[in-house]
Order: structure tokens, then C-alpha cells, then sequence
């Protein structure tokens, strides 16, 4: 959620007081707050790049930059965000940007991923199993209860395609907690996913489920009770059908 900005209050309150109150009650106030429509980091990447294909590298950058860090852009989709910029928007301008996201970032805490529930540990006993690399962190003993882990998938990781079988109930449920990813069943579209969003698989359905190629994502894996239950392996998304979902 928008934090509640007084930035033109503060700078025009008694100047120009109608330019704060739009600055700081309809821009920020409005339009930022209207995430249901726009995500806060999605914002945050549109407003950078329209600041710095205008040459615009003063400390509204810096503070729009600040701000991208807290919304979600992390130090590598940043640096890959203004690199992609230098070819559009000037390489003097990508450079000036580069300057201060490095004041930003720099010195912060090392990026980490996973949501509330931490990444976990590389998840090599499946690896064959995936496109890229992905972590696993078991939140339960599936000796005493049902399994529960939490799943992470760097950019462009993905599962094959895989059935979960049982001769009764199985099947698995996706929660998800964190970044932005995919979720697709055989002969129907990719379903995109966000945190908050659920995925209640069936037994017998063929699917797989990853994340998107430029965000990381995490879900909570829980494998539902069942007769008789097993994984089936199948085939790797091929590079270009997962691709085509990016268009």
C-alpha cells in the first residue's frame, strides 16, 4: 500500500498550495493507491524510466528509486532495467541513473526472496526435474501431518510438466506468497500469478508452474491427502512456449 506522501505539503504547502494538494493527494494519493489496477512495483519501473528518458536525474529519481527498492524492484532487475533503458533513452542519462541506484542499493542487505517464509536451500534432489534453479524450505514433517514447503523459483524457472496421481483425493494446492509467476494445465491458457492468489490442483491434470522471466516467485506447496498418491514427471515447458506467455 502507498505510503502517505506530503512531499509537496511540505516543499509548496503555503506557495502553491493547490499543487500540493494534487501532488500529494492525487497523484500519490489517488493514482499510486489504485494497485488493484497497477501494481506498486510496476508503477515504480514506469515512473523510472519515464524520469530518465526525460533526463530527469534529480532527487526525484533518487527518491523514486528509494522508492522502487521498497516496492519490490530488486538490485538485479534494476541494474537490468536501466541497462535496457541506455539503448532508449541515452547512455548519458543511463549512466547519470546508474549513479545514484548505486547510492540506493549499495550497502543494503543482500537481496533475499522466498516472502514471509525465507528461500531455503537449493532444491538439487529435484533439480533434473526443472528448467533453472529453484529452492525449497519444508515447513512441515510429512510424517506427522500433511506436507507443506515453500517453493522459490528464480527468473525464468519452471517445473516440467508433471501429473500428480492417486486412486482417490490427492492432488496439491498453491499458495502463493511472493514475486510473480505462471500456472498452466495441459490444452488450456497460463494463468499469471501474484501473491494472495491460490491454485487448487487436481489429481490426474497435468500442468506446471514457475516463475515469470524477469521475477522471482515463491508458493507454498501443499500436497493434499490421497490413496495410493505419486508424481509423474513429464516434459520440460520448451523455451519457446513459455516464451509466447511474456507476449
Amino acid at each position: 500500500m502507498a505510503v502517505k506522501q506530503t512531499a509537496g505539503r511540505d516543499a509548496l504547502g503555503e506557495f502553491a498550495p493547490k499543487f500540493a494538494e494534487l501532488n500529494d493527494d492525487v497523484l500519490f494519493g489517488e493514482v499510486w493507491s489504485r494497485e488493484e489496477l497497477l501494481p506498486l512495483k510496476t508503477r515504480s519501473i514506469v515512473t523510472i524510466t519515464a524520469l530518465i528518458s526525460k533526463g530527469i536525474t534529480d532527487s526525484s529519481l533518487k527518491y523514486h528509486l528509494a522508492a522502487a527498492k521498497a516496492n519490490g524492484v530488486t538490485k538485479t532487475e534494476m541494474a537490468e532495467i536501466l541497462t535496457h533503458l541506455a539503448f532508449y533513452a541515452g547512455w548519458p542519462n543511463a549512466w547519470a541513473a546508474f549513479r545514484m541506484a548505486k547510492e540506493v542499493y549499495d550497502g543494503s542487505e543482500p537481496e533475499n526472496h522466498g516472502g514471509f517464509f525465507g528461500q531455503g536451500e537449493p532444491n538439487t534432489a529435484y533439480a533434473k526435474y526443472f528448467v533453472g534453479n529453484s529452492y525449497l524450505k519444508p515447513l512441515t514433517d510429512p510424517k506427522e501431518t500433511v506436507l507443506v514447503a515453500n517453493v522459490t523459483f528464480e527468473p525464468g524457472c519452471r517445473n516440467n510438466w508433471h501429473i500428480h496421481h492417486a486412486a482417490k483425493g490427492g492432488g496439491q494446492l498453491l499458495l502463493c506468497v511472493d514475486g510473480e509467476g505462471w500456472y498452466q494445465e495441459a490444452g488450456k491458457p497460463a494463468r499469471s500469478l501474484k501473491p494472495g492468489d491460490v491454485v487448487t490442483i487436481p489429481a490426474e491434470v497435468k500442468h506446471w508452474h514457475g516463475a515469470k522471466a524477469h521475477s522471482w516467485f515463491s508458493h507454498l506447496a501443499v500436497e493434499v491427502p490421497g490413496e495410493n498418491t505419486s508424481n509423474e514427471w513429464c516434459e520440460p515447458v520448451s523455451d519457446a512456449d513459455y516464451a509466447a506467455l511474456e507476449n
